[in-house]
């Protein structure tokens, strides 16, 4: 470490358990070892992830809770509480409010027990998980947009209806059976484990896990993991108390709950060690990492456990620990994961994201991509709107953060006024998708589609290729992974042109097709007539 470099935090050591503590551990210790989780569980595996744990210096364990037949660890719970009912209790059925995951144990464990489960489910739930509920054999009512407005309404259907209720977290049966993943980690490695990382929602699992661990094994750290709109937790032992958040993000569906539990506080409170805010963009980065290293696809609660992992070792600067995720979900809508695949590669720190403005005349284009140099171009888009300059909001391939502060003083270096929008919410999610439109500039503009092998160089030798003696009023590209890239170029052809550039076109050796006479094009991309 250079002379005078801040060191990096340590992370702190386990916190001595308090007598309340112990008591609580000593408590729920024998309900979990009596949990009845068995007839519907299996126990599942503590994989290494063994391309994240070489990139990150540590060894990285996943709890593949992922692999239940619910894909979801909340059957334990569900089942350990519905199978000490008694008979009448079954006959007259349960209720239950989830985000989705609960719903299916609580679903599953009905099926094999003989009895009828109505699920209340908020209406923001993925159509994956409410089929899946209905699949097995549960009555689904969608009510509310988060779980807490759900929860409300199921308790209001169960005093109408004379039903039990099978709360998904804020119940010791139900924590019981969610401890007994600790149960299972400690029997699968009995070897040193630095620290335990748990996604929390209501607070069931951390709960059950913190007890079994903190019992058996005090030396290890539990580490809760929530993300940054949806920490009602953390903000309940920050206070003192419980508090109840005012709105919750819902892309982690399956944490995001308003108020955590009466008993899950209480328990948390004293077990836990620490708590990890991620974000969303950290959020999809491990989803990929764990589909590369499992091929299995979690949803975005499963990956918490992940993301906090990367963001605890890269601020602590440690090496050589032994971390477990509890992968605890893989109940992913299909269509999230295009929005997935956009983001991971910011919370993977692997694209860069600039507004730049160069000079607006012909060849400046050409020269900016120049200096790119053979780094890999992620997105380009640009629309002629000015005479004098142009602005350009390009993507850019790299391998860590610092590299994206490094091309924008090599940009502001050259002349060109730069901005970094690594950190711009605004620019990622909407304004990417917005650069184009009319333009009072875009005289004799003709629009062309075109196709090019996607490989590192291929913009910039299509670039080389353009004729220097026509103007790009427009240029739009996306790499999305595929065998071949697809641009949108919009090129000035004055008239008496068109021969030469006919020859031009069929000498580039792209694939293409002429779009200027689609309608569509007529309606967005030029002015009306008469304007």
């Amino acid at each position: 470490m250079p002379a005078g470099a801040a060191r990096p935090p340590l992370p702190p050591p386990p916190r001595p358990l308090r007598p309340q503590g112990k008591r609580i551990a000593a408590a729920y210790l024998q309900r979990i070892l009596t949990a009845r989780v068995y007839d519907v569980a299996r126990e599942t595996a503590l994989d290494v992830a063994r391309s994240l744990s070489r990139r990150i210096g540590n060894q990285v364990l996943l709890k593949r809770e992922d692999q239940q037949p619910v894909f979801s660890f909340k059957l334990r719970g569900a089942y350990n509480k519905m199978s000490r009912l008694d008979a009448d209790s079954l006959r007259r059925g349960v209720i239950c409010a989830s985000a989705g995951n609960h719903a299916q144990g609580v679903a599953l464990a009905a099926r094999r027990l003989g009895t009828q489960a109505v699920v209340v489910m908020p209406v923001t739930t993925p159509r994956l998980k409410v089929d899946a509920v209905q699949a097995l054999g549960g009555d689904v009512v969608l009510h509310g947009d988060s779980y807490s407005d759900a929860y409300v309404h199921a308790l209001a259907l169960q005093a109408e209806r004379g039903l039990n209720f099978v709360h998904p977290f804020d119940d010791p049966d139900v924590i019981a059976g969610q401890g007994t993943v600790a149960m299972e980690i400690l029997r699968q490695h009995q070897g040193p484990i630095d620290a335990i990382f748990v996604a929390i929602g209501g607070g069931g699992l951390i709960s059950g896990v913190a007890a079994y661990i903190k019992a058996v094994r005090p030396e290890i750290r539990v580490i809760g993991v929530q993300t940054t709109d949806s920490n009602a937790m953390q903000q309940s032992v920050q206070r003192g108390k419980r508090v109840v958040l005012a709105d919750v993000g819902l892309f982690s569906d399956g944490t995001a709950v308003k108020q955590v539990g009466e008993e899950t506080f209480r328990v948390t409170r004293e077990l836990v060690d620490d708590y990890v805010l991620v974000d969303t963009d950290a959020v999809c980065a491990a989803i990929k990492d764990v589909f590369q290293d499992t091929r299995c696809v979690l949803e975005p609660a499963g990956a918490l456990g992940v993301a906090a992992i990367k963001q605890y070792v890269a601020t602590h600067r440690i090496k050589g620990q032994t971390l477990v995720a509890i992968t605890c979900g893989a109940n992913m809508n299909f269509d999230r994961l295009r929005f997935v695949a956009e983001r991971a590669e910011f919370g993977e720190q692997r694209e860069a994201l600039f507004a730049v403005t160069i000079p607006e005349e012909r060849g400046s284009f050409k020269r900016f991509c120049e200096l790119l140099g053979p780094r890999s171009v992620t997105e380009f888009n640009y629309r002629i709107s000015d005479a004098r300059q142009a602005h350009v909001f390009v993507g850019l391939a790299i391998s860590r953060r610092e590299e994206a502060d490094k091309l924008e003083r090599q940009f502001l270096k050259q002349g060109f006024a730069t901005v970094n929008l690594a950190d711009d919410e605004f620019a990622k999610e909407h304004l990417r998708h917005m650069v184009g439109g009319r333009s009072d500039l875009a005289a004799d503009e003709r629009l062309f589609r075109f196709q090019f092998p996607e490989r590192p160089g291929a913009l910039m030798r299509f670039l080389a290729a353009m004729h220097p003696g026509w103007n790009i009023s427009l240029f739009h590209y996306r790499n999305q992974g595929a065998d071949y890239g697809r641009i949108l170029v919009g090129i000035q052809v004055p008239p008496g042109d068109e021969a030469a550039f006919d020859v031009f076109l069929r000498t580039l050796a792209y694939p293409f097709i002429e779009e200027t006479a689609n309608p569509v094009a007529a309606l967005f991309l030029r002015q009306p007539a008469g304007a």
